[in-house]
C-alpha cells in the first residue's frame, strides 16, 4: 500500500482509467432441463500405461438434446481406485478450450465401494463457460490429477480407466449429470451420483489447484508456527500513514470468535505521529499471481476505545514492488475500506482497485477501481479472482467489480493485511483511540477461478477435515 492524494478528490482527478466492468463470472439464472434435453460424453487418455505419475482423463461433452445447455449445470464423473486409504489427490487442468479458469474438480468418496472403485473425481463448470448449442461439444478438457505426495499411482484397476482409449470415442464408464439428473454413462454398482446416500467425504480436504488455506490458529505474534507458515508481522518503519507512525508487532493478536481463532489488528493514536502505531501481516513469498484470492474480514465503523473520526484503511491485498517510477510490471489488487472517509471523500466509503503502476512524486496513478459509499462494518466474505483476461472482485457473493486486461500482473505478488491512517486530520483530538480489523480465514488456489460459493464449499472443506493451514503454491 502507498500514501495516496488525500486533499479534494485527487485520487480519482488522478486515475487513469477508472471504468467499472460487469461481473463477468456473474451466475447465469438455473434452467429446469428440459426432458428432451441429453449428454453425451467423449473419452481418451494420453497416459494409457498400468501406473503412471498422474491419471490424464480427456474429455469432450456434446450436448445430444434440442435446447441450449448451461454448462454450469453440469458435472461429470471419472470413478477410480484410490492407491491407500489416506491418499490425497489433486487436480489440474492442462487446456481446456472454454479455458482451464472456466473448469473445476473436486473429489468425493463412494458410499458403496467396489473392486475398482471407491473415490470419484467430479468435473464442474463455472458461469464462465458459457452454454452449449444443441449438437455442440465443448472442445478438449485436458484434464489431469495426481497423489499429493506425487507417488506413483495405479490406475489399472480404475473403473473408469481405459488405456487403449488414445482417441476420442463415446465413454459411459463415466457419468454425466444436467441439471442434477442422471443423462450419460454407469456408476459402478450402487452409487448412482443422484443417490442422496453418496455424499463427498466430509473429512477429505477439497482438492483443486495448488492451495494456501490459514485459519489463524495461533498463539500470539511470537508463536513460532506463524512465521513458519511464511507470514511476516511487519515491524519496520516506513509507510503507508501518518509520518512518524510506527508498526507494532504486539498489537497483531489472536482471538475466539464465532468459535473460530481470528487474527485481530489494532490501530491506534494519541492525535500525533509519534502516538501513532499501525499494523500489517503479510506472506514473506512473493509468489502469487493468477487465481482465486478470498478472506473473511470485520470492518469497523467505530473505534474500540476513544473518540472516532479518523481517516483509516482497513485492508485485504495483493502486491509487489514498484521497481521503479512508472514500472510497467507492478501489481496490486486492493479491498480498502474507509469507515471515516479519507482522500477527498466525506464518509465511509469500500474500494476495490487494479493497479498498473504510479509514480510517487511527483504522484502519478495507472488503475482501475470501484466502489460503494455505505457502510461496511461487520464480517465480509472477500474475493478477488486473476485469469487471463480479467480480475473480478466480489463482496459476500454478489459481484463487485470487473476490471480490464490492461491491468492483469506481470510477476508474482505477496497477500497482505493492514489496518492504517491516512493523515491525523479526520480527528484532531489527542485522547487515545483505537481501531480494530479481524481476518478469520485467507485462501488462495492456483491458476483456478473459483465463484464464492466454491470458496465456501472449500473453507468448509479444510475446517470439516481439521486442517488449519496448507501450503501447496511453489515457490515462484
Amino acid at each position: 500500500m502507498r500514501i495516496r492524494p488525500t486533499t479534494g478528490r485527487a485520487r480519482l482527478a488522478l486515475a487513469l482509467a477508472v471504468l467499472t466492468g460487469g461481473g463477468a463470472l456473474t451466475a447465469l439464472p438455473a434452467q429446469a432441463a428440459p426432458a428432451a434435453d441429453g449428454l453425451s460424453v467423449q473419452y481418451r487418455t494420453s497416459a494409457s500405461g498400468a501406473t503412471a505419475d498422474q491419471t490424464e482423463p480427456w474429455f469432450k461433452v456434446r450436448n445430444t438434446g434440442s435446447s441450449t445447455v448451461q454448462l454450469s449445470q453440469v458435472k461429470i464423473r471419472y470413478y477410480f481406485k484410490a492407491d491407500s486409504p489416506t491418499a490425497s489427490y489433486r487436480f489440474a487442468c492442462s487446456w481446456a478450450v472454454r479455458g482451464c479458469s472456466a473448469v473445476t474438480g473436486t473429489f468425493g468418496t463412494l458410499s458403496s465401494p467396489t473392486a475398482t472403485a471407491d473415490r470419484y473425481l467430479e468435473i464442474g463448470f463455472t458461469a464462465a463457460a458459457g452454454t452449449l448449442a444443441p449438437g455442440a461439444d465443448t472442445g478438449d478438457l485436458q484434464l489431469r490429477f495426481y497423489q499429493s505426495n506425487w507417488q506413483t499411482l495405479r490406475q489399472s484397476d480404475d473403473y473408469s480407466f481405459n488405456g487403449a482409449q488414445t482417441a476420442y470415442a463415446n465413454w459411459d464408464k463415466v457419468t454425466a449429470q444436467l441439471a442434477g439428473a442422471t443423462v450419460w454413462g454407469a456408476a459402478p454398482e450402487g452409487n448412482d451420483p443422484t443417490d442422496p446416500t453418496d455424499p463427498t467425504d466430509p473429512t477429505d480436504p477439497p482438492g483443486g489447484g495448488q492451495t494456501l488455506f490459514d485459519d489463524f490458529d495461533y498463539a500470539s505474534h511470537t508463536d513460532p508456527a506463524l512465521s513458519a507458515h511464511g507470514w511476516n508481522v511487519r515491524s519496520n518503519s516506513g509507510g503507508p500513514g501518518v509520518p512518524g507512525a510506527t508498526w507494532d508487532p504486539s498489537k497483531v493478536t489472536f482471538v475466539s470468535s464465532g468459535g473460530n481463532s481470528v487474527m485481530n489488528l489494532e490501530t491506534s493514536t494519541a492525535g500525533t505521529g509519534a502516538s501513532t502505531t499501525q499494523t500489517e501481516v503479510l506472506t514473506k513469498s512473493t509468489k502469487f499471481r493468477n487465481g482465486t484470492y478470498a478472506a473473511r474480514v470485520k470492518f469497523s465503523d467505530a473505534p474500540k476505545s476513544g473518540p472516532d473520526g479518523d481517516h483509516l484503511v482497513q485492508t485485504f491485498f495483493t502486491i509487489n514492488d514498484l521497481k521503479a517510477p512508472m514500472a510497467d510490471d507492478y501489481a496490486e489488487y486492493d479491498f480498502e475500506y474507509l469507515p471515516n472517509g479519507g482522500w477527498g471523500e466525506p464518509s465511509n466509503i469500500l474500494y476495490t482497485t487494479s493497479w498498473e503502476t504510479y509514480n510517487p512524486d511527483p504522484w502519478q496513478a495507472v488503475n482501475q477501481h470501484s466502489e460503494q459509499r455505505s457502510s461496511y462494518a461487520g464480517w465480509h466474505d472477500l474475493v478477488v479472482t486473476i485469469d487471463n483476461s480479467a480480475i473480478t472482485y466480489y463482496v459476500d457473493g454478489q459481484p463487485f467489480g470487473t476490471h480490464d486486461a490492461q491491468y492483469l500482473p506481470e510477476r508474482p505478488m505477496s497477500i497482505n493485511f493492514n489496518q492504517w491512517l491516512i493523515d491525523l486530520n479526520g480527528q484532531t483530538s489527542t485522547s487515545p483511540r483505537a481501531y480494530d480489523q479481524q481476518v478469520d480465514y485467507v485462501l488462495h488456489v492456483k491458476d483456478q477461478v473459483l465463484g464464492p460459493a466454491q470458496v465456501a464449499a472449500k473453507v468448509a472443506g479444510y475446517r470439516a477435515a481439521g486442517t488449519g493451514f496448507v501450503d501447496e503454491v511453489p515457490a515462484s
